[in-house]
């Protein structure tokens, strides 16, 4: 370990000797220029001391992916777990978390559903309304509060579009047929983005099939005096879900699930004070059918709504820049299996951020204090530490204590083979890093290592390999540490920008020692993860991306998968032909479901402007 990051040093200090020498012709979504939207303290990225990754647009369009949750697979030390495709359903994992332990924010709003986290990714947005998305990986509890256990992804939305209309159709494989049309409103004062999507598959195997629809309303008002900012967002799937919770043959599993959100915010700033409110109400609804086609055999039904009000504050001053904020919701569950349930919320902020040392060393204590009504009293402090030996290069360290109350699944979902359990207390865990950072419009790299020290985590456990049950449960301890390598860079051939990019995550732990066989969620961690994507362009209208992912999990599977695309614009239209598993890689993601063969998809993009 010493000697990587030895040798990562010595790399840096080579390439910043020849920088100075040869300077970076590029400049196209520099990270330099990136500011990081934390809700209050808000940073450009190469001055932020965590280990943050940015999604930008142009890696959107470049990544040979059709919805977010494949798009984030090509991150490392981001693990998506999916069953099947279209983005109907995904777990999302962070450095070997649970899929309940990371965040999901649509433009800084908390979009935690206090079901489950199998919902998390049902809010992801449609990648045409998406900017950028901003991964912070590590304890987060302290900007965003709990459920931010092990990080948070936060998803920034567009803000105009000008006066122009994008159609989109794609068609291809297991009888795939998707369509869009996005629109970009200009008014004098007020600006306005819309989106309407569908995306339908027969599906690649027995009873896989769906029909997920997107609608998407962002508008500005009164932008030449305050702007209001207004979201609206409904996202519906309905798709068969082929063993994707038993492997009993006789079931043809069938879910639908809808996720709604409004919100609306502004920001006021007046000399060095800024305050942004928002409120915001969130709903989600799930119905699962064991069998598909008997609705009275077994059937489960969730409807949850969290309404928030929130407001976030900054203040910069001779001594730094002060963040504060407090976050207030009330969630409310319908369900036949988990009971009327309702949790009251409060989460206060608290951060400022000192600079000394000719503003080459930043320090960042801060606290989040949060109430939960059925939880209690908790405090979440942390400590961010960065210093900055040249002016692209930066070493960092944080400390911070995260935590997460069971979900209501955890506490009362019953069935044949599981059990909650009301008497669970909540998880927490106090985590480390240290890292490097070197960022400038040609080339960018960060590399960390972490430890986690966790306590209570939740799983699902059987006392013998003989039962059938698996009760909820608290884990005693649980040790995670690791490493993550990122690197890209931007360079010219023929007077086209060609972008390489890598990604390298290790993650270790010991939770197999504490229960091999009888878990249900824990196991099935990357133990080693590796990703590259070669975007490439020789002629004026044509470009090419290679995507490689390689996994090892822990409990043995390893797999390749490559995925490429080629898109030809030719005036205001576009072809592409995006090409998933080439090589027919047979492999499993998650629980007892193999994932598609090689498929291809064809598509038609034509923009009015």
């Amino acid at each position: 370990m010493k000697k990587l990051v030895v040798l990562f040093v010595i790399a840096i200090s080579v390439f910043e000797l020849n920088a100075q020498q040869d300077q970076p012709v590029l400049k196209i979504d520099s990270l330099s220029e990136v500011v990081v939207t934390a809700n209050r303290i808000n940073l450009p990225f190469k001055e932020n001391s965590r280990t943050i990754n940015i999604v930008t647009a142009n890696d959107i369009k470049n990544s040979a992916a059709v919805n977010v949750a494949d798009l984030l697979q090509q991150v490392a030390g981001v693990d998506i777990r999916r069953r099947g495709t279209g983005g109907s359903q995904a777990d999302l994992y962070i450095r070997g978390g649970g899929f309940d332990q990371t965040l999901l924010l649509i433009d800084g709003i908390k979009m935690d559903d206090a079901q489950t986290g199998h919902h998390t990714m049902n809010a992801a947005l449609p990648l045409e309304v998406i900017e950028r998305i901003e991964i912070i990986k590590g304890p987060a509890a302290r900007v965003f509060g709990q459920n931010a256990f092990t990080g948070a992804i936060n998803i920034i939305t567009k803000k105009n579009l000008n006066n122009s209309v994008s159609l989109n159709v794609e068609a291809g494989s297991f009888g795939q047929l998707n369509g869009n049309v996005t629109a970009g409103i200009e008014k004098q004062n007020s600006t306005h983005i819309v989106h309407v999507g569908r995306v339908t598959s027969e599906g690649y195997r027995n009873n896989t099939d769906y029909d997920n629809a997107n609608y998407y309303l962002k508008s500005i008002f009164n932008k030449n005096a305050q702007p209001i900012e207004m979201t609206a967002t409904f996202l519906e799937r309905k798709f068969g879900a082929e063993n994707f919770y038993t492997n009993n043959p006789t079931f043809n599993e069938y879910e639908e699930t809808q996720n709604s959100l409004l919100a609306f915010s502004t920001t006021f700033q007046k000399n060095a004070l800024k305050v942004q409110p928002r409120v915001y109400w969130k709903r989600n609804q799930d119905v699962f059918l064991l069998r598909r086609n008997d609705p009275s055999f077994y059937r489960n039904m969730h409807i949850s709504n969290k309404i928030g009000v929130e407001a976030n504050a900054s203040y910069a001053s001779k001594l730094g820049i002060t963040g504060f904020g407090v976050d207030v919701s009330q969630i409310y569950l319908r369900s036949n299996n988990l009971g009327t349930r309702d949790r009251f919320m409060t989460n206060v902020f608290l951060e400022h951020r000192f600079s000394v040392l000719d503003n080459k060393l930043d320090i960042t204590p801060g606290v989040a204090l949060t109430y939960f009504s059925d939880f209690k009293f908790h405090a979440f402090p942390g400590l961010d530490l960065g210093y900055d030996i040249t002016n692209n290069f930066k070493i960092y360290g944080n400390i911070g204590y995260t935590y997460r109350v069971p979900t209501y699944t955890d506490l009362f979902y019953n069935d044949p083979v599981t059990s909650g359990n009301e008497n669970l207390e909540p998880e927490e865990a106090f985590a480390q890093e240290l890292g490097f950072k070197y960022v400038s419009p040609k080339f960018n790299a960060t590399i960390a290592v972490f430890n986690r020290d966790a306590n209570n985590l939740i799983d699902y456990i059987r006392n013998d390999v003989s039962e059938d049950v698996f009760a909820a449960t608290n884990i005693t301890e649980v040790n995670t540490k690791g490493l993550e390598l990122d690197a890209g860079y931007n360079f010219n051939i023929l007077d086209y920008t060609q972008t390489l990019s890598v990604g390298y995550a290790f993650l270790d732990d010991n939770i197999l020692d504490q229960n091999e066989e009888l878990s249900r969620y824990s196991l099935n961690t990357f133990k080693h993860q590796y990703t590259t994507r070669f975007s490439t362009q020789f002629l004026k209208n044509v470009r090419q991306n290679i995507v490689y992912k390689y996994a090892e999990r822990t409990t043995g599977q390893t797999y390749n998968v490559w995925d490429a695309s080629l898109a030809i614009k030719m005036k205001q239209a576009e072809f592409t032909i995006t090409a998933s598993n080439i090589f027919d890689e047979d492999y499993i993601e998650t629980g007892f479901v193999p994932m598609p063969p090689s498929n291809v998809l064809f598509g038609l993009r034509y923009s009015f402007q």
